[in-house]
């Protein structure tokens, strides 16, 4: 599979309802974050692959629902390539740190979706080894 699913993320305007509903249907390890990193809760599922995350909402009007974000090569090429298809851009590339990036946008037919590109090893080791030092 050329772009996999990697990352499902919750907006909710209540993650505290939610982790306590998600935490009764799923066995899934439920991680918040703290305030300096917006209360975000990390969702481990045990798949090596694929996990998760629950949020606030980060603008005003955004609707409560799930979103999917697909593996890419180039969070700006391949928003690019949505563009040119159709597609409206909200996010053409937002870095998180020690974990790559993400792009998010409306499909020609309205849906979000988001896409997600992983930081490259050697940056992410480079960094490590720089933190050690410290």
């Amino acid at each position: 599979m050329a772009n996999p699913f990697a990352h499902m993320e919750l907006t909710t305007p209540d993650p505290a309802a939610a982790r306590k509903f998600y935490k009764k249907v799923f066995d899934w390890k439920l991680t918040v974050l703290g305030p300096d990193m917006g209360n975000y809760t990390l969702i481990d599922t045990g798949d090596k692959v694929a996990g998760g995350g629950m949020t606030s909402p980060m603008m005003p009007g955004a609707p409560t629902a799930w979103m999917p974000y697909a593996l890419v090569d180039s969070v700006k090429k391949t928003s690019a390539k949505a563009e040119k298809n159709g597609a409206k851009i909200l996010v053409a590339y937002q870095p998180i740190p020690g974990n790559g990036a993400i792009g998010v946008f409306l499909d020609p037919t309205g849906a979000a979706f988001g896409i997600w590109e992983k930081e490259p090893k050697k940056a992410a080791a480079k960094k490590a080894k720089k933190a050690k030092k410290k």
